[in-house]
């Protein structure tokens, strides 16, 4: 009975100490939050506000102005922005691949260790892990991978300041150049949906060449369903294979655009907007977290993703039957 009631003592007053520790948890965010309010209110009375800044459109750092303007035909070809980060982009995907394959050793360095780590995430997981035929595994793989490198470095290039704001320019020893800015191809929905084309026919292409037209077709209905349920199914994934382009294509550009607006909004695009110079010593710090946090996951992970659909989607379409 005593030890009953000796355990409970102390069981409240574990809890007690829970509670404590959850109060000054809570007493501790407060503490921060009314910290950071009040060092907002007092940078605002020392350098107050200027007001709206309404010359000043964010819009404007996404925009493609023509470098070299080149029409055939009516069709727009010009140099701009875009186009410079997909050169960077393919150039270090060339790059890397031809690195790779001229400095593999029996006895592997630490390079060599990441690359074939690189190697084995690409063809064993992403591909080999989606695709269940060897032989159409094997032939999609460089397809696959190169595809993941580009859109990871087509990522990773876009949080490199280079001089590429135009619209924005300084004087350096005499010559007119133009603001160093964030940009990445892959914010531009264009890119995206290229590359989802690309992915999107050729997967319906191997389809077709394993299966033939009327039985890939016939994979769209899984096995097992008969009479009149075919058709509504049918027509469903059909309706499917179209969302894809939206979804493959939107999911890459929506993530890598959202990151670069919060980078630039929280990096001074705020308080340029609201004319509120203060709020950037509370903004700046978010600013330098979402730029760690997008190079250190979001770039990586959406390369994968992307990737990792492209297998599957080459994966379903080649399997024996129906899913």
């Amino acid at each position: 009975m005593e030890a009953a009631t000796a355990g409970q003592g102390n069981q409240s007053q574990q809890q007690k100490g829970d509670d404590g520790g959850g109060m000054s948890r809570k007493m501790l965010g407060l503490f921060v939050g009314g910290g950071l309010l009040i060092a907002f209110i007092g940078l605002l009375a020392a350098f107050g506000s200027e007001g709206q800044n309404k010359e000043y459109q964010p819009q404007n750092e996404f925009e493609l102005t023509p470098w070299i303007k080149i029409e055939i035909g009516g069709l727009d070809l010009s140099i701009n922005k875009a186009v410079l980060y997909l050169f960077l982009a393919s150039a270090l995907t060339t790059a890397t691949i031809i690195y790779v394959a001229k400095r593999m050793e029996d006895k592997p360095n630490l390079v060599q260790t990441a690359v074939e780590a690189a190697y084995d995430l690409m063809n064993g997981n992403i591909t080999r892990g989606n695709i269940d035929r060897p032989d159409i595994a094997a032939k999609w793989f460089p397809f696959i991978g190169t595809l993941f490198l580009f859109i990871l470095f087509s990522n990773l290039v876009g949080y490199i300041p280079l001089p590429t704001n135009t619209e924005h320019k300084f004087m350096l020893f005499g010559l007119e150049i133009p603001s160093f800015a964030l940009y990445a191809a892959t914010a531009n929905i264009s890119v995206p949906l290229v590359l989802t084309l690309v992915v999107w026919i050729g997967y319906h292409v191997e389809g077709i060449r394993t299966h033939g037209v009327k039985g890939y077709l016939a994979t769209w209905v899984p096995a097992g369903v008969e009479g009149a349920a075919r058709v509504p199914i049918f027509v469903i994934e059909v309706i499917s294979h179209f969302v894809r382009l939206i979804s493959l294509s939107v999911r890459l550009f929506a993530n890598m655009l959202a990151g670069h607006l919060l980078i630039l909004f929280m990096g001074g695009g705020l308080a340029v907007l609201l004319g509120l110079a203060a709020a950037g010593v509370l903004t700046v710090p978010v600013a330098i977290v979402f730029f760690l946090f997008e190079i250190g996951l979001i770039s990586t992970l959406q390369a994968f993703i992307f990737a990792t659909l492209t297998a599957i989607y080459l994966g379903g379409a080649t399997a024996a039957e129906g899913h």
